[in-house]
C-alpha cells in the first residue's frame, strides 16, 4: 500500500506529502524518539503524538514511509518546512493511537 492509499483508506489529513507514492510495509507506534530510531523499520508508518522538530530527524534516520500524528496533534511551521525539505511525509488524525492502530490492523498493516 502507498502513503496516498493509506490517506484515502483511513481518511487521514496529509499535512506534508512530498512522496505519496512511497510504499508502507508495516507500522511502528512509539513516542520515545531513541526507541523509535532503534526499532522502527524502513517503510514503516510511524504513529506518534510527538510534534517537535526531532521527529523529522528520526523519520529520516529510520527511513519510515510516513509519520502519522495521532490525537489531533498539530505542527509548527518550522517542523512542516523541515519535513518538506527532507521529503518526509506527515499525516494527521484526531483518532487516538489505539483507534489508529486498530484501523491500521483492519487494512492489513
Amino acid at each position: 500500500m502507498t502513503v496516498n492509499e493509506l490517506v484515502k483508506n483511513l481518511s487521514l489529513n496529509p499535512v506534508i506529502l512530498p512522496d505519496g507514492d512511497r510504499m508502507v510495509k508495516g507500522v511502528y507506534i512509539g513516542d520515545l524518539l531513541s526507541w523509535v530510531m532503534g526499532r522502527a523499520e524502513c517503510d514503516n508508518a510511524w504513529v506518534t503524538i510527538m510534534s517537535n522538530l526531532n521527529i523529522v530527524a528520526v523519520a529520516t534516520l529510520a527511513d519510515v514511509s510516513c509519520i502519522i500524528l495521532a490525537e489531533g496533534v498539530t505542527l509548527e511551521e518550522q517542523v512542516k518546512n523541515t519535513a518538506e525539505a527532507k521529503g518526509v511525509n506527515i499525516l494527521a488524525t484526531d483518532k487516538t493511537a489505539y483507534e489508529l492502530a486498530a484501523a491500521l490492523a483492519r487494512i492489513g498493516l
